[in-house]
């Protein structure tokens, strides 16, 4: 039965399509200025999805992909390379300790779960290195199928979404220094864009400790698909390797060491995190509740599962050392 204008299994409210691409190019404008923070763009992106559902859902979907690409770079011009190696040295054996464990309790809890080997893969490998980017770069090299690739994107994005409100308190009430909460970030938050989100609402050192581990851990997806390729015998020769890190790298270090830039350093990294909000609202606009609701219970479940376990193991971890 449907209410009045509205359908009650997705919510969507009967409008036009002029007015619905008014709301939303109204709502992305409004994510440009400085009052709106990357995770109230997340939440008005969950709205309007539920609402009036994303009318540019197939442009948003590749422009999200390359606004956030953008975004880490432009912050890149914001950090120090040296303070960032030193931040990923002190990340390096969470990240491989996080990786191998996440992978190898992923594999045994699809198996016990009854999940098809393949979406149960793509869900570890996205919560062991880096969400999304990891699934989209391991897919065709272990030959997804659609709806394989959609189960465990859901997956990862619906846990993205209630990191970036949920991390920061916890944080807080924790009371992790700057280095701490970015360190913890980096490791058990899956996509950049939400661990680059959470971090910058947290402060600039956490934010600068997040991105630099986060993307080093991003370079796992190489040697992950090689070993997928002997894994799951696709004899697949293609690796997407994600060179956006380079150009991070190379922004870090013209910040570091050459002097001229700075003045513009400031306008380079506001854009940036302007940025970031508008691809965090991009990425909840595609959530509505006809998707989360296609996911499934079970590989939700498994999603969840790996991700309290890579939160709680790193956070003990990163408390015992401190």
């Amino acid at each position: 039965m449907e209410t009045a204008g509205i359908k009650n299994h997705n919510f969507s409210i009967h409008l036009s399509e002029n007015t619905r691409k008014t709301i939303f190019i109204g709502a992305l404008v409004v994510c440009v200025f400085p009052v709106m923070s990357p995770p109230l763009a997340l939440l008005l992106g969950l709205i309007i999805a539920q609402f009036i559902d994303n009318p540019y859902a197939q442009l948003t979907h590749k422009a999200t992909h390359w606004l956030l690409q953008a975004s880490v770079v432009g912050l890149g011009f914001g950090m120090n390379i040296v303070s960032a190696l030193q931040a990923g040295r002190e990340g390096i054996l969470f990240t491989i300790a996080s990786i191998i464990t996440v992978l190898t309790v992923g594999l045994l809890a699809g198996r016990f779960l009854k999940i098809d080997k393949t979406t149960s893969f793509l869900i570890s490998a996205g919560t062991a290195i880096c969400g999304g980017s990891a699934i989209a770069a391991l897919s065709p090299v272990v030959k997804a199928e659609e709806k394989q690739i959609s189960v465990s994107l859901g997956v990862i994005f619906i846990l993205n979404s209630i990191a970036l409100f949920l991390f920061p308190v916890i944080g807080h009430h924790l009371h992790l220094s700057q280095t701490q909460f970015g360190l913890w970030c980096a490791i058990a938050i899956h996509d950049t864009s939400s661990v680059v989100g959470a971090a910058s609402h947290y402060g600039a050192q956490a934010l600068q400790v997040a991105t630099t581990v986060k993307l080093a851990r991003a370079l796992w997806i190489i040697p992950l698909a090689f070993v997928s390729i002997i894994a799951f015998k696709t004899g697949s020769k293609t690796v997407k390797i994600p060179y956006f890190i380079g150009l991070f790298i190379l922004a870090m270090l013209v910040n570091t060491y050459v002097p001229f830039i700075k003045p513009i350093v400031p306008y380079l990294t506001s854009i940036a995190k302007i940025g970031l909000t508008l691809t965090l609202f991009l990425i909840g606009s595609g959530l509505s509740f006809k998707k989360l609701k296609s996911v499934g219970i079970v590989p939700l479940f498994q999603g969840v599962m790996l991700w309290v376990l890579i939160s709680g193991f790193s956070l003990f971890a990163i408390l015992k050392l401190a």
